[in-house]
């Protein structure tokens, strides 16, 4: 069975898990938000050399992270219908 693979920053940026610093949590964000960035922008992307593999890098973890928060969402809101009282009755 294949062993289960995130994507983790390649720069030396706290995780938000253990960031205490909030300089460190927009470092993360600004860096994700970068990735993106330059993929929308498309042209001339090459993944293989220069800025290209860190920027999909970075991308991944903001994949990765967003399905996380998402996931985390998703149980909250199970939660709190499980919990919430039947409406009508």
């Amino acid at each position: 069975m294949a062993t289960k693979t995130i994507a983790r920053p390649t720069t030396l940026v706290a995780s938000e898990d253990n960031a205490q610093d909030p300089a460190d949590l927009l470092e993360n964000t600004l860096s994700q938000l970068e990735a993106l960035l330059w993929v929308c922008h498309g042209q001339d992307v090459d993944w293989c050399s220069g800025d290209g593999p860190r920027r999909l890098d970075n991308l991944l973890w903001l994949a990765a992270e967003l399905a996380r928060k998402a996931g985390e969402l998703f149980q909250m809101s199970e939660k709190a219908r499980r919990e919430a009282p039947e409406a009508g009755g």
